[in-house]
């Protein structure tokens, strides 16, 4: 399906941003607060954060021989990077953050077409595997947002239930009896029509909304001249390479739902992409960039997979980069209602998942079954016991804090162990049952 006039990209697009603008803003916010940033200071942050996700999400969907995978790909800052930059920023300061991410990105930029080529160790059982635990280690993030977000004093109070699950249940009548654009925008008016009724309920605060400035500038190093420190760079590393690894899944999971076989050069170039918006970030002191996880969702339950619909939402976050004003209209949204939503979009990533597996994946295999078992089980595991390997160096836990990529490294690693190392007994395997279908031919 694909949008019929440019009022339809336009509302399609907004629904994208709207999908991931507090996963977005959050980021700029946590970090503002920990590094004791002003309030003018933090405005700058979240504007030049929102401007370079559309900057990023630009440059990732414009497809050419150099850079851009070409999917409905939607680029958000990365989380995993906050606390490494917290740690960063306390020690070193803050130029040496953005040195470190400017660092960072030129490394990915130049090794781009060696993690492409690592496409081989992506098999049907490791990417679905991958897209399970990629729905599945959201959905508490729902839930929790549905009860009105972490450490909210309401938090699981019938009025937020209410709005959560009413706005849940009104995205499951439109997908049930309404047709067309009408529904592949539900998520877009269960958002408008629940923070209404939340605005009736005395539940949404206007005040930032008046305190936003109409206008805003940018400048290159805001906060001073980058700095390049060997440890922070060789931190910043490592998450842009568990950023790669995030990206591949939610490749593999748009690949797969656009009916579009990805080769080790289409990788290449999507991590290229991303390799430069991390350089484009640091150099406006802004976040390493990444894939966002929710949007798979919604390209999924709306059906539109349109490339106009993404550069539409980029357009749009990068005009709310300039406009604080209009920005603010969006952080209205009460967190219940968002959560409500994200119910539904998170739950298609999981069944995106699964048909891949069902569908691609011999589930005969004992190995395979183990493999899905295992990568799913820790994904999970570590999104709901998120203080498991709280004791291990912070270095390690840039790999273990995150559900996605503990799951994922989960199944790579027992891919390589059953189906690459073991590839010679995975031979064998059919020549065996053969033989045994003879034997059992010939006693009948």
């Amino acid at each position: 399906m694909q949008p019929k006039n440019s009022l339809q990209t336009l509302s399609l697009g907004l629904q994208h941003v709207l999908a991931m603008y507090a996963g977005a803003v959050i980021v700029p916010l946590i970090v503002g607060a920990q590094l004791g940033l002003t309030q003018t200071q933090l405005t700058y942050l979240i504007a030049i954060d929102l401007l370079m996700c559309g900057v990023a999400t630009l440059l990732q969907v414009w497809k050419n021989r150099f850079f851009g995978i070409g999917l409905p790909v939607v680029l958000g800052c990365a989380f995993q990077a906050v606390a490494p930059m917290i740690a960063i920023g306390n020690k070193y300061g803050m130029p040496a953050i953005y040195g470190a991410i400017i660092a960072s990105g030129l490394f990915v930029a130049i090794f781009a077409g060696f993690f492409g080529k690592l496409i081989r160790f992506f098999p049907p059982v490791v990417t679905g595997s991958v897209v399970t635990v990629i729905g599945v280690t959201l959905i508490p993030v729902a839930l929790t947002d549905l009860g009105g977000g972490h450490g909210a004093e309401d938090f699981g109070s019938p009025e937020n239930l209410m709005l959560g699950f009413g706005v849940l249940l009104f995205i499951i009548l439109m997908n049930r009896f309404a047709k067309g654009f009408l529904r592949a925008i539900s998520i877009l008016i269960g958002l408008v029509l629940g923070t209404f009724v939340a605005w009736s309920m005395g539940k949404v605060d206007l005040h930032d909304l008046y305190a936003a400035d109409w206008v805003h500038g940018i400048q290159p190093f805001y906060f001073g001249t980058p700095t390049f420190e060997i440890a922070p760079i060789i931190t910043m590393i490592l998450v842009a390479v568990v950023s790669v690894a995030e990206s591949t899944g939610v490749f593999m999971a748009l690949g797969r739902i656009c009916d579009r076989k990805l080769t080790s050069d289409d990788l290449a170039k999507g991590y290229r992409a991303e390799g430069l918006a991390i350089m484009v970030g640091g150099i406006f002191n802004s976040f390493p960039y990444t894939t966002y996880s929710q949007n798979v969702g919604l390209v999924q339950m709306s059906k539109i997979k349109s490339r106009r619909v993404i550069v539409a939402a980029g357009v749009i976050l990068v005009i709310l980069g300039f406009a604080p004003k209009i920005a603010a209209l969006t952080t209205l949204i009460p967190t219940s209602v968002l959560g409500g939503a994200m119910i539904a979009m998170f739950g298609m990533v999981v069944s995106s998942g699964i048909s891949m597996l069902g569908s691609q994946v011999d589930m005969n295999r004992h190995e395979n079954l183990l493999i899905i078992a295992c990568s799913v089980a820790m994904g999970l595991g570590v999104t709901v016991v998120p203080g498991l390997f709280a004791s291990l160096p912070t270095s390690v836990q840039i790999l273990t804090d995150n559900g996605i990529v503990a799951g994922s490294f989960t199944a790579i690693a027992l891919n390589l162990l059953f189906n690459v190392f073991g590839k010679k007994e995975a031979a064998e395997q059919p020549k065996e049952t053969t033989q045994v279908k003879a034997t059992v031919e010939a006693v009948s």
